[in-house]
């Protein structure tokens, strides 16, 4: 039962759902935009035709003059938020309009405003009725109001987008939540229900003893119920203040290895250099990390299947100490390196795919390490690195 498959099939039909919703309103709103625009820029280009119009018809007496002519001044400036630049045949100012005075006294900026005016609206040329010379050219740019409404799109495209991130974090958040509540619970409830048998398998321990039985058959079974009895430690301190000591990382990783040395198949060989390395520390809960060991593993010995190697290593600098945990067995795809730490993913055709996931929440959020894929070739083996902060004590 894979859940991660039906949790990512849910998520990406709700991702996709959002993200046709976002895709459609943006759609609409820039295409409504943009008609109120260019019906916007329609008028403005009309409204200069009229003061072109307007222009055209003012006294021989007043030419060059416009806003001594009642009309014309009338028209241009009613309501008028259209920059404009207003010359004669050779490029030289006669009258200007929402233009800033250091553009006009400036000839380099003015060719370029004159230039980027162009640009969006065709120059309108004024042709005087009493003489075929002197024709005036009337550049002008966007008003403030068309300006905002090409800019508003985007915008709103902005808010959108926020607005969608928003309610996906929200939502991501509170399902981490409820996540994180179900995740306690089951852990409290597990210890819970795991604390009965294993006080009464040690009634039944000391009870073998005092029979006819294998000395060295009693001791291994005491060991499994420590084992057991430890497992239920870290279930109980799930959700619970975990308090993080100094410890020596070579033999708490080495009891795990030994640990598993003798429940291993015979055709697996389990390799430790830890015990001859240079002893290296680090804050741990020794219970919760020694978890995170095993399940690795374990891992590695399903992912053996029955014959092959693993080899835990310890090494070290002056910041860190790194457990790199690595096997012989199938491999993981690279696109799955960071999926196998969600919770669900399992490649079993049993499981609930949970070990991985509180591995990383062992040790990231308890420990504020880092556990990652470093290597993993398909059909040759996996490489696993757990990442600590050295403490030297």
């Amino acid at each position: 039962m894979n859940l991660n498959r039906v949790r990512k099939g849910l998520t990406r039909s709700g991702r996709t759902i959002l993200l046709v919703l976002g895709l459609v309103i943006i759609s609409v709103s820039l295409f409504i935009t943009y008609q109120m625009a260019e019906t916007l820029r329609i008028k403005e280009r009309h409204d200069v035709e009229l003061w072109a119009a307007a222009m055209e018809r003012v006294n021989r007496e007043a030419m060059g003059d416009y806003m001594s002519d009642p009309l014309v001044s009338s028209i241009i400036n009613n309501r008028n938020n259209i920059p404009f630049i207003i010359t004669d045949e050779n490029l030289r100012v006669v009258s200007y309009h929402l233009i800033p005075e250091e553009i006009i006294r400036d000839t380099e900026r003015l060719r370029i405003t004159l230039d980027r005016m162009a640009s969006h609206n065709m120059p309108i040329i004024v042709r005087f009725w009493w003489t075929a010379e002197h024709n005036h050219i009337i550049f002008y740019g966007r008003s403030s109001t068309l300006m905002m409404l090409y800019i508003f799109p985007f915008v709103q495209m902005l808010v959108i987008i926020g607005f969608v991130v928003m309610l996906f974090v929200a939502f991501r958040s509170s399902r981490q939540d409820e996540q994180n509540r179900v995740w306690i619970g089951l852990t409290k409830e597990t210890a819970h229900q795991l604390g009965t048998p294993t006080s009464s398998l040690l009634g039944w321990i000391e009870y073998l003893r005092e029979q006819s039985v294998d000395p060295m058959v009693v001791e291994e079974m005491e060991k499994d119920l420590a084992h057991l009895r430890k497992i239920v430690d870290r279930f109980s301190k799930i959700g619970s203040d975990t308090p993080l000591e100094p410890a020596n990382v070579n033999e708490v990783v080495g009891g795990c290895v030994m640990y598993f040395r003798k429940r291993i198949p015979r055709n697996v060989t389990l390799d430790y250099n830890g015990f001859a390395s240079d002893r290296v520390q680090a804050m741990l809960n020794t219970a919760l990390f020694e978890w995170v060991v095993e399940n690795l593993l374990k891992n590695s010995l399903d992912a053996l299947q029955g014959h092959g190697a693993i080899n835990v290593h310890i090494s070290a600098n002056d910041k860190s100490v790194m457990i790199d945990v690595s096997d012989t067995g199938k491999g993981i795809a690279k696109s799955n390196w960071k999926t196998i730490f969600e919770p669900g993913f399992t490649t079993k055709t049993r499981g609930w795919g949970l070990g991985l996931s509180l591995s990383r929440r062992i040790v990231e959020e308890y420990h504020h390490g880092k556990i990652a894929v470093v290597e993993s070739v398909i059909g040759k083996g996996t490489t696993i690195r757990i990442t600590l902060k050295r403490i030297f004590v």
